[in-house]
């Protein structure tokens, strides 16, 4: 299957819309509001949440930030696989019923009639992703029959559950984690070919790899939500030379790199201002030398089989 309405090739990560003002989070509906309406404004109209972002929150200050704005100039991802009960703590399910819940909930919350994408969150192979397949994903599929849904998709930091979804059911996307980025490329040999020959879209989180990528090689660097250990670092440290001689920015590299693999759709960028996404668009748009990448290529800092981004127009 495949997705069949448009979608930019660049969306918001909606995370930090749940949040309370730390590191990764926005402290105020006015806040979140102003990022929403300056991402609109500069054509990032692709939204990712989740009811785990927050408890609900998320969904609620994109609702409230998308209010007024004609439906059909955006377009929603949310997930399912999370149940928020009355007093605000949270349920992980993928039972049909929780399921169905959730949906509902989701689409209040967000004050819209129909979403166009879901992704079954976060399943674990060992303990629901079963449950997932067999409960979650046949609601989902009367909720595309209806309408309600456009899509339905997966949102993992593993590609390893998500190749056994595409192998049980018909998905029309999955949200990947920081899995392909421009420190790693596992889900190249087997993940990504999968999704080709299903007509699976993929859409790309973490691909500054929870920090690292956008920050470089500095002592606090995070990866994966950690510290970066010394490979990475070092790894990193590679890479930055090869920019250095390029006179590229280690946060272009790293965002418009993943975007030439054929089954990638799009990236989905967790974002905390809007000065934050100006940044990140001019990056994505920033001329980045062939020669740049094949070096890295040559100097064994991205997998031989990775697909590198086309010449800009003014180099071809």
């Amino acid at each position: 299957m495949a997705i069949t309405f448009a979608l930019p090739n660049f969306g918001m990560g909606c995370a930090p819309l749940g949040g309370d003002g730390g590191v990764f989070g926005m402290a105020s509906d006015a806040a979140a509001d102003a990022t929403v309406q300056h991402a609109l404004a500069h054509g990032v109209t692709f939204f990712d949440t989740a009811p785990l972002y927050g408890s609900g929150v998320s969904e609620t200050r994109l609702g409230r930030a998308l209010a007024g704005v004609p439906r059909d100039q955006y377009q929603i991802a949310t997930k399912i696989g999370v149940v928020i009960n009355a007093d605000g703590s949270t349920t992980r399910s993928y039972y049909r019923d929780a399921v169905k819940r959730s949906v509902e909930d989701s689409l209040r919350r967000l004050n819209v009639d129909y979403v166009e994408i879901a992704h079954i969150h976060d399943a674990d192979p060992e303990i629901n992703l079963r449950i997932a397949l067999d409960e979650a994903y046949p609601v989902l599929a009367d909720f595309k029959a209806q309408g309600v849904i456009r899509a339905i998709g997966a949102g993992m930091n593993y590609w390893e559950p998500e190749a056994e979804m595409a192998r049980n059911a018909d998905f029309d996307c999955f949200l990947l984690a920081g899995r392909y980025t421009l420190l790693e490329q596992d889900p190249i040999h087997e993940y990504l070919p999968l999704c080709l020959e299903k007509e699976i879209s993929v859409f790309l989180g973490g691909v500054f790899n929870t920090g690292i990528l956008a920050t470089g090689s500095i002592p606090a660097a995070r990866y994966q939500y950690r510290p970066a250990p010394p490979p990475i670092m070092e790894k990193t440290r590679r890479i930055e030379a090869v920019c250095a001689r390029y006179d590229v920015a280690l946060k272009a590299a790293a965002l418009q790199f993943p975007l030439a693999h054929p089954a990638v759709r799009s990236l989905v960028v967790g974002m905390i201002s809007a000065g934050e996404m100006d940044q990140n668009l001019a990056a994505l748009h920033a001329p980045i030398p062939a020669d740049f990448w094949a070096e890295l290529r040559a100097r064994a800092l991205i997998d031989p089989a990775a697909p590198t981004p086309k010449p800009t127009p003014n180099e071809a």
